[in-house]
């Protein structure tokens, strides 16, 4: 059984049940609203289609229950991330799909809705894999249920998952129920000096070994391999890669800052964009810009302006990849798509999944694609 928090959350079903009267009060008057937390990730997404009525979910804050024998927690949207970060630590668990803060303001919903994982994201999962279930107010301004606190409680359509970067346009985030791990007992962050492609092949290698490996990242000529897992297994992994430890709390900081965005690499000069490109971990060297990579060669950022456009896609595409033009991009409709245009097949099922959830098409109109 799960058990209630001493300190109770700040909303009560009075306050869910305001929001969604408001909801059902724009779509009577098919007027768009903006949903929004910390508004740490205003910069990410397509902008909205007129400005929006702002419905802002920073009042829907605490858990509502955690038992830390069972590894599930379930919080309300607005409880920030980092809150739920440190009630989960004093029990010795976390969030193993490392979520980025950018700033402290970030909020649990906002961290499903973006769907955005930090470094760990290719060893452990994304964010849509510890999801177990969510409570929403659709466009319609019905409060609904979704998925549980268990694993095995999927029947049909996973409705919990399908929200997991959304971006708010199928339904208000009101509760999310999220699996969580015990905190490894080690880990360790070991340096290689290696160029892109020998960095690739080798993290290749070593991902097809029985060996702890949590993180990666290269840049610059650097790879930074994070070890996390039983003690012997993690001191075995080390003697075996060898490279360079990395002192324990400069490789906090170090993962922290590449999770939150905060290395120099992030630094864009004017003009310039971030790209988000996703390929397989085998794919070769995109040569297209100033790189770095994680995710095991998985992902590729990339700063390049946004009217680079057509030779990022290219190449992703090429690399059977997509490609996401995370920061620097105008967010305007008619301007440089933020995300890889959908295929008119995955475009009328995005279409009929707006229609049943937003009829009225009212929530972050435009946020994911112009045309929902």
């Amino acid at each position: 059984m799960a058990s209630i928090l001493d300190t109770p959350p700040t909303a009560t079903a009075a306050t869910i049940q305001a929001l969604a009267e408001r909801v059902r009060g724009a779509a009577e008057k098919k007027r768009g609203l903006r949903i929004r937390g910390g508004g740490t990730k205003d910069f990410y997404g397509q902008r909205l289609h007129g400005e929006g009525e702002l419905l802002d979910m920073r009042l829907l804050t605490g858990l509502v229950a955690y038992e830390p024998s069972e590894l599930v927690v379930t919080a309300l949207a607005g409880t920030r991330v980092r809150d739920l970060a440190e009630a989960l630590a004093a029990h010795g668990q976390y969030l193993p799909f490392d979520p980025p803060y950018f700033t402290y303001s970030t909020t649990v919903g906002g961290m499903v809705a973006a769907g955005i994982s930090g470094p760990a994201r290719a060893s452990v999962g994304a964010v849509r894999d510890f999801v177990l279930g969510v409570q929403i107010i659709n466009g319609r301004g019905q409060w609904l249920n979704f998925g549980g606190q268990v694993m095995k409680n999927v029947a049909g359509y996973d409705v919990s998952r399908l929200m997991v970067g959304a971006m708010g346009t199928l339904g208000v985030l009101v509760q999310v129920s999220l699996k969580v791990l015990p905190i490894p007992p080690a880990d360790a962050t070991l340096l290689f000096e290696l160029p892109e492609t020998s960095a690739r092949q080798q993290m290749n290698r070593w991902c097809g070994q029985p060996l702890p490996i949590n993180a990666s990242c290269w840049h610059g000529g650097v790879l930074a391999v994070r070890l996390r897992g039983a003690r012997a297994a993690v001191e075995a992994a080390r003697r075996q890669m060898g490279g360079e430890d990395m002192a324990a709390r400069d490789a906090e900081r170090r993962w922290q800052d590449l999770r939150d965005q905060t290395l120099p690499f992030f630094q864009r000069d004017s003009g310039q964009a971030l790209w988000r490109v996703s390929v397989p971990d085998t794919a070769p060297p995109l040569n297209l810009g100033p790189t770095l990579i994680e995710w095991h060669g998985a992902q590729r950022w990339i700063k390049l302006p946004s009217k680079a456009e057509p030779g990022v896609r290219e190449a992703a595409a090429r690399s059977n990849g997509h490609a996401t033009l995370f920061r620097g991009g105008d967010g305007h409709v008619d301007g440089v798509p933020v995300f890889t245009p959908l295929t008119p097949p995955l475009a009328r099922i995005h279409a009929a999944l707006k229609k049943e959830f937003d009829p009225a098409g009212i929530l972050n109109p435009g946020r994911l694609y112009p045309q929902f």
